[in-house]
């Protein structure tokens, strides 16, 4: 049953997995592991880089941060002109290095390295069928499921392998592969997860090829953007050059939704979109929609900002930057034994007094899970001399799991499930409560064609999928 008592540290779907791949310039190594660090919010936990030499795959895979493993001794440690990188945070399995990608193997087709953003439906039958044929498995990531179907097939290359692993998976996942000599990425049907590929100068040789899951990882290293590895689609990079082929038919297009309003980072273009209009457009449609008399739009930060901007533009009501957010907070911390009320959002986020003093207050953030950590930030506006303090979220209400690479908590812990909006708004000690529509969330991505997922705010999963097997043993990457 819903505690909505219970105290949790961060109120927030978790962020998911960053891979970055790049084949033939001579500082792969420190390009992927600059790619990493522009990647760093979608995956806090660990990260790792796989590169070849031509002849050997070297590896490391570290819990913690890109900037705290890469140092320049273990960047010296990974030698080529190729290379890929992952950087996670686990929608599932346990939290331990085993889980830390990317993940390598040894088999008939030569040394295999791979990084996975996604969740596999239909991770859980495969692992059986597989541990019953007598695979022997290290992780309890559904990553090492797509390596043992690519290590057992009797096809003769690594792309035909590949082509015979992507048929037997299901689910959303977009995989980046190395082997001693080229990389290989693919994606699935449905394009849930993004991918986006570019080129780079290189000296003295034909330009490098790039993939990453956001376009911001690109500007950082220099490379331009060229578009995105298309739905069903697998791309070799290799001594040949570049191919580019289908190795199935494209499924209904079911892009995450929720990478544009939460995820990725706004300066990225995902999906073909800038992310950076779309949370505007979103906060602007939210003040349409939701119109109310206040002196003051202060976003939630980091993620509430670019819809609070909107909200401000469209309303006429000015912006002000009340809440300032400690970015230099680690994933532990040592709490005063002295009980502090909301600590963890203090510890985070903190209010500009003399801002907030008086004045009827719009905040603006980007979703609500469980309810815990915005009841907090309500009470922090308000206890800092805030009159009145109005919520707006620009997305509308979580209501379902997500089994696609998102992990949202159980439903019965989503806080939208099983209260209406007024009793989150009660919930929250909010003056009001109010969500963007699934009909302005669809407005704001531009998606007249349908070609995006919602599934987390109707319930409506674009494919089949194992809702009681997962929710019972989540194997997932992120």
């Amino acid at each position: 049953m819903f505690d909505p008592e219970e105290d949790m540290p961060f109120d927030k779907l978790r962020e998911e997995c960053g891979v970055f791949a790049l084949y033939g310039h001579p500082e792969a190594p420190n390009l992927v592991y600059l790619g990493l660090y522009a990647l760093q919010h979608r995956g806090q936990e660990s990260a790792g880089m796989a590169s070849s030499d031509g002849r050997k795959i070297h590896s490391v895979r570290k819990m913690g941060h890109v900037a705290d493993i890469f140092t320049p001794d273990v960047l010296n440690q990974l030698p080529g002109d190729l290379a890929i990188g992952h950087t996670r945070y686990s929608t599932a399995g346990d939290t331990s290095l085993r889980n830390a990608q990317p993940l390598s193997v040894a088999c008939s087709k030569g040394q295999v390295a791979v990084a996975h953003n996604g969740n596999l439906t239909n991770a859980i039958e495969l692992r059986q069928m597989l541990e019953q044929d007598g695979s022997i498995f290290q992780s309890t990531s559904d990553t090492e499921v797509i390596l043992h179907l690519v290590a057992r097939s009797r096809e003769r290359t690594l792309a035909g392998a590949l082509r015979d692993a992507l048929l037997q998976i299901e689910g959303a996942f977009s995989l980046v592969f190395l082997a001693e000599d080229r990389i290989i990425v693919a994606r699935d049907p449905h394009g849930f997860r993004p991918l986006a590929m570019g080129h780079l100068a290189a000296p003295g040789r034909r330009p490098a090829t790039v993939f990453a899951s956001e376009t911001c990882a690109f500007d950082l290293i220099g490379a331009t953007y060229i578009g995105d590895v298309a739905p069903g689609e697998m791309v070799i990079a290799g001594p040949e050059g570049v191919t580019r082929e289908r190795y199935t038919m494209p499924g209904a297009p079911a892009h995450c939704s929720f990478e544009h309003v939460y995820f990725s980072r706004p300066d990225s273009i995902v999906f073909g979109k800038s992310v950076a209009k779309s949370r505007e457009l979103m906060g602007r449609l939210l003040a349409r929609e939701h119109p109310v008399d206040a002196d003051a739009i202060v976003p939630v930060p980091d993620s509430g900002v670019a819809a609070a901007v909107g909200y401000a533009a469209e309303s006429g009501i000015p912006y002000s930057q009340a809440l300032i957010r400690n970015h230099y907070v680690g994933r532990t911390f040592i709490e005063p034994s002295q009980a502090i009320r909301d600590f963890g959002v203090k510890l985070k986020l903190n209010p500009v007094r003399h801002m907030l003093e008086g004045k009827r207050v719009i905040l603006v953030d980007d979703s609500i899970v469980r309810g815990t950590t915005s009841r907090k930030i309500v009470r922090m506006v308000r206890s800092a001399g805030a009159r009145e303090v109005h919520l707006r979220i620009s997305c509308p209400p979580t209501i379902s799991p997500c089994y696609y690479g998102v992990d949202t908590p159980s439903r019965h812990e989503l806080i939208a499930a099983t209260h209406t909006i007024k009793q989150i708004e009660e919930f929250v000690e909010a003056d009001s409560l109010a969500y963007l529509s699934i009909e302005s969330l669809r407005a704001s991505v531009q998606d007249s064609q349908h070609h995006f997922c919602y599934a987390c705010y109707t319930g409506t999963y674009p494919t089949l999928v194992q809702i009681e097997e997962i929710a019972l043993a989540k194997t997932g990457c992120c």
